[in-house]
């Protein structure tokens, strides 16, 4: 329920709704927004990041909460690991079991490959589960991959590297014709036509949906397909270490079944991380959208074994995390909410932004109203929000709409006796996505280390500095797709030799000569616990 304080300033943004509905709010330029994301994106912020001190990147600006993994001992240790003896010995090895595992494992095993998939926590317990928005596709007669990738481009920045975001585009259509081959229910037209909407920054309406759990039903497709194809997955396993031969070729990984402790070694031809992203370390501070097991696994192994990381000076914050109920602090309100015509206003109910401007931008415009301009709304535990007024979406497209394509978020609020149908909600920005990560080429194999392969939220590249809505539900299956199939098809010419944890050695010594190493990584699981 809201407070009196709240309900008052919900009167102002009420008076204003119909003026506002008339009003065109005018984009920002290149100039304006440059200087509003300098001044206040944490990206940009001094205190914020640090240099890395050993390893590939040494040298390198990422966020404290990273390099403190990054220069971080191994939980394993070397010498107590026996290699020769493993407890699976496979062609494929997948780490990860969310969007980006599961579509490399589909494929590879469609490509002949023995396919091994381990995951952290359960087949599907991931972000992809908790992406709402939608997936980008450039399959409409006025669309095409062309205008899709000088979207993806525009919306990175220029930063993203062409022939990964080439790949993606390219691939973009037949991601979605091979979801709904598989089963995928989108939402469509009475005719059959999928339906799309815009997201921000994009010039075409490309995204489709399943109502506002898209994410989870591709995920209930996929983890489908994997059980009825007979896949070998292992749930409640982490990766903690990757397995390099004397040759310096990955070689599979040293696990760790979480229920009882015990070390296991996965021998595998080709390995495919797909660990997922960060945002359960919190950088910044900030509240998360993420799942519980993000917490930078992959980037820690990859990083040991010699790969280099690319753009984790940028992190993504999701414009619209939840602010109230402090229940659901930092749960994603999807981007849908504003594609449907909800606006971003301020506590006296005057818009601030364009609301489909790109995340970073619309996160820093945030920022800046409720901190320099001092006009967001602060609860009575002294969390900053502004209102996105989602009872607009009601006055646009008539009565009943918010249930109808939001129905999960509006059941969520329903909860604490919010009716975001004809009452705005409070929002603030959340670390939502990793924008950087391991560097891949367009088959995602990793260049420094020959055998290692990354899709999904641990790869690096693919979107600069900034992702736009609905290409990361579209990247983890483009990358985890191409990952699959040429690891797969690699597995024929491959000869493994004697299997090695040296590097993990060498990174040791590396961290102890720097006087560094005081804690060890990967953490598996964040630490809530009160001390």
């Amino acid at each position: 329920m809201y407070t009196a304080n709240m309900l008052k300033s919900m009167a102002r943004v009420e008076e204003t709704r119909e003026r506002r509905l008339q009003e065109k709010f005018p984009r920002l330029g290149p100039d304006e927004k440059d200087e509003l994301l300098r001044r206040f994106h944490p990206d940009f912020r001094e205190d914020t990041q640090r240099p890395v001190k050993v390893g590939p990147n040494a040298g390198d600006r990422m966020p404290h909460e990273l390099v403190d993994l990054l220069e971080a001992r191994s939980v394993v240790e070397p010498g107590a690991v026996d290699l020769d003896e493993p407890d699976y010995d496979v062609d494929v090895l997948v780490i990860g079991g969310g969007g980006a595992g599961a579509a490399a494992a589909l494929t590879a095993h469609a490509h002949g490959a023995d396919v091994l998939l381990v995951t952290k926590l359960r087949l599907g317990d991931a972000n992809t589960m908790m992406a709402q928005g939608g997936i980008q596709a450039a399959d409409k007669p006025n669309d095409s991959p062309v205008i899709h990738y000088l979207d993806v481009m525009g919306g990175g920045g220029f930063t993203n590297r062409p022939e990964l975001v080439r790949a993606l585009t390219a691939d973009a259509p037949l991601v979605i014709r091979w979801l709904e081959e598989l089963g995928c229910m989108f939402s469509k037209e009475a005719d059959g036509t999928m339906m799309t909407i815009h997201g921000g920054g994009t010039s075409r309406k490309r995204m489709h949906f399943a109502r506002d759990y898209t994410g989870a039903e591709i995920m209930r497709t996929l983890r489908d397909e994997l059980l009825n194809r007979g896949i070998n997955v292992v749930e409640f396993c982490a990766a903690l270490e990757l397995v390099l031969d004397d040759g310096g070729r990955c070689a599979g990984a040293v696990l760790q079944n979480l229920e009882t402790g015990r070390l296991l070694v996965a021998r595998a031809r080709t390995t495919i991380l797909a660990t997922g992203g960060f945002g359960r370390i919190h950088v910044s501070g900030f509240p998360t959208s993420n799942h519980y097991g993000a917490t930078a696994d992959g980037l820690v192994m990859a990083y040991r074994a010699g790969a280099r990381l690319v753009y984790l000076d940028a992190t993504q914050f999701h414009p619209t995390g939840v602010a109230y109920p402090e229940q659901m602090l930092g749960q994603l309100v999807t981007e849908k909410v504003r594609g449907l015509g909800a606006q971003l206003v301020n506590a006296e109910g005057e818009q601030f932004v364009f609301p489909l401007e790109t995340r970073d931008a619309v996160s820093a415009a945030i920022i800046r109203e409720c901190f320099e301009r001092g006009r967001g709304f602060v609860t009575e535990t002294g969390q900053h929000g502004v209102w996105l007024d989602s009872p607009m979406i009601e006055r646009i497209h008539g009565p009943g709409t918010v249930r109808a394509e939001l129905p999960a978020m509006f059941r969520q609020y329903e909860r604490f006796g919010i009716d975001m149908s004809s009452q705005p909600i409070l929002i603030y920005p959340t670390l939502h996505y990793q924008n950087g990560g391991v560097e891949i080429d367009e088959f995602g194999r990793c260049p420094q280390v020959p055998g290692l392969y990354v899709a999904g939220e641990a790869a690096g590249g693919i979107h600069g500095r900034n992702r736009l809505m609905g290409n990361s539900l579209l990247d983890i299956l483009v990358f985890g797709r191409r990952a699959g199939a040429h690891a797969a098809g690699e597995v024929s010419r491959i000869g493994l030799s004697r299997p090695t944890l040296d590097h993990v050695a060498r990174f040791n010594r590396e961290v102890e000569a720097a006087g560094l190493g005081r804690i060890t990584a990967p953490i598996l699981l964040p630490d809530y616990v009160r001390r």
